[in-house]
């Protein structure tokens, strides 16, 4: 599986961006998929999280102003990004699990596949 995220870029605070992820391969309906973020100097954080069924999870910090959302038809998978701030300054990395792991989950070890990264800046 190759995971191939897009959509970063430069917004002022307070903009929306929306970035995507496309999978290779057959069985991305049957797989959870998360997006988590690293910032300068940090660790990588999971930020969303979504079943193949569609059940989310969000981190406190982006509750109410992310969405993540999936199309199985598309292998794509989503995150909407509003009223961002300066502080959602970072790459964002797409990750899928195994194939038949159908759930998300909040463990980074539980995530073998990792797209390449998509660097959001957020200027104030």
């Amino acid at each position: 599986v190759q995971l191939q995220a897009s959509g970063g870029g430069l917004v002022q605070a307070g903009g929306s961006l929306r970035l995507s992820c496309v999978a290779s391969g057959s069985t991305f309906s049957k797989t959870g998929m998360g997006w988590y973020r690293q910032a300068q100097g940090l660790g990588r954080e999971l930020v969303a999280a979504i079943s193949s069924g569609g059940t989310t999870y969000y981190a406190d910090s982006v509750k109410g102003r992310f969405t993540i959302s999936r199309d199985n038809a598309k292998n794509t998978v989503y995150l909407q990004m509003n009223s961002l701030k300066p502080e959602d300054t970072a790459v964002y990395y797409c990750a899928a699990r195994r194939s038949g792991y159908a759930a998300y989950s909040v463990r980074r070890s539980d995530y073998y596949y990792w797209g390449q990264g998509t660097l959001v800046t957020v200027s104030s």
